[in-house]
């Protein structure tokens, strides 16, 4: 559920213009991860990404309005789903995806940088759900296809297993300090998995019956 996949820097077509976006969103990835949120200017990412400040001020306007952009960019940008034939290898393929790119020194002091300015800027808080809400929905379907397999009980919250692959992972990365290695996004995938077979994640009345 991370910013799953895609090389920093990877240039899209499209011309000067996406260029010049992907230039400044690289640059405003980089500082983020630096500095933080706190920090983050938009005239040094025009200095870091090498175009004039004016551009920066009139595309974006605000430090929010730039951090909302690399998000999208960021979902844009993963890696679709993984489809191995069983929810327990679709989960360990998002599992991992989202451990390599929290355990990357890069990417994951920036997911840490907007997290934090989430829970006191609306905006980015905002901007952080659509993010987390495209990734979902693309991983959504690898649960559906398991109950259409039998594999897990029909009335099954499909957003709510996905969401609990990652929710150890990003603890770990917030809070405890342990190590967040492949064993860890293992464990992960196989817990979800397991409490889906178990009905866990059951709605509303097929949950309470």
């Amino acid at each position: 559920m991370g910013f799953e996949g895609a090389d920093p820097g990877t240039v899209r077509p499209g011309g000067r213009t996406a260029r010049v976006r992907e230039s400044v969103l690289r640059a405003a990835g980089d500082a983020l991860a630096e500095q933080g949120f706190a920090r983050l200017d938009l005239a040094d990412v025009a200095r870091r990404a090498e175009v004039g400040k004016t551009t920066v001020y009139r595309r974006w306007g605000t430090v929010t309005g730039l951090v909302a952009d690399l998000l999208l960019d960021m979902a844009e940008q993963s890696l679709p789903r993984t489809e191995t034939g069983s929810l327990l290898g679709d989960l360990t393929a998002n599992a991992r995806l989202v451990q390599r790119t929290l355990a990357d020194p890069r990417q994951g002091a920036l997911f840490k940088a907007v997290i934090a300015a989430a829970t006191c800027e609306a905006k980015t808080a905002e901007a952080l759900h659509r993010f987390y809400d495209i990734r979902v929905n693309e991983w959504a379907p690898c649960v559906q296809q398991a109950i259409d397999r039998g594999e897990v009980p029909e009335g099954t919250d499909v957003h709510e297993v996905v969401r609990a692959v990652s929710a150890p992972l990003y603890y770990r990365l917030l809070t405890s300090g342990d190590r967040l290695d492949e064993a860890a996004a293992d464990r992960a995938a196989t817990a979800a998995a397991a409490a889906a077979r178990a009905g866990a994640y059951l709605r509303g009345d097929a949950g309470r019956a």
